[in-house]
């Protein structure tokens, strides 16, 4: 029996070695440069669908922990950088990437700021227009308009 649970135990330690490995700081093994840049690079590409606009770099969420594991695993078994992201929209949805593909469902987010900002023009340019057409109509009949003019002119003379 206790060599049953010494086996349990050493198991279990084994097998949480990787996220212990990510948890405490303890230096990621890498193939080479490339997928330590890759993991690195994608770090600060992928978003924590729980703390809403960090990166998976700087969250303490435990689904972070989660998504660093999966990163590493993905890295290390030399998944590249399309077949990364593939694998985390499917899973999380389009909201894991800071830059989501162009696609049906994130049209609005890429051309929104677009549609916003040419609205504003237009509405600046309606509201420009009508004050011209304000400004230039004159309800002042010929006599009016000349006795205005001759009293401007008069407040001029005495200044």
């Amino acid at each position: 029996m206790k060599m049953m649970i010494g086996i349990v135990i050493a198991m279990s330690l084994l097998m949480s070695s990787s996220v212990y490995a990510l948890k405490a700081g303890v230096p990621l093994e890498f193939k080479d440069e490339e997928q330590e840049e890759l993991y690195n690079d994608m770090l600060h590409e992928l978003r924590c669908t729980v703390c809403q606009n960090q990166s998976i770099a700087g969250s303490n969420a435990s689904l972070a922990d989660d998504l660093r594991g999966n990163l590493y695993k993905m890295v290390k078994d030399g998944a590249d950088e399309g077949e990364i992201k593939k694998f985390m929209v499917d899973r999380y949805g389009d909201f894991v990437l800071y830059r989501p593909n162009f696609n049906p469902s994130t049209y609005l987010l890429w051309i929104g700021p677009f549609l916003l900002l040419l609205l504003g023009v237009v509405v600046l340019r309606l509201n420009v227009r009508s004050r011209n057409k304000i400004n230039n109509s004159s309800d002042l009949t010929t006599e009016e308009s000349e006795l205005l003019a001759k009293c401007l002119d008069s407040k001029k003379e005495k200044k």
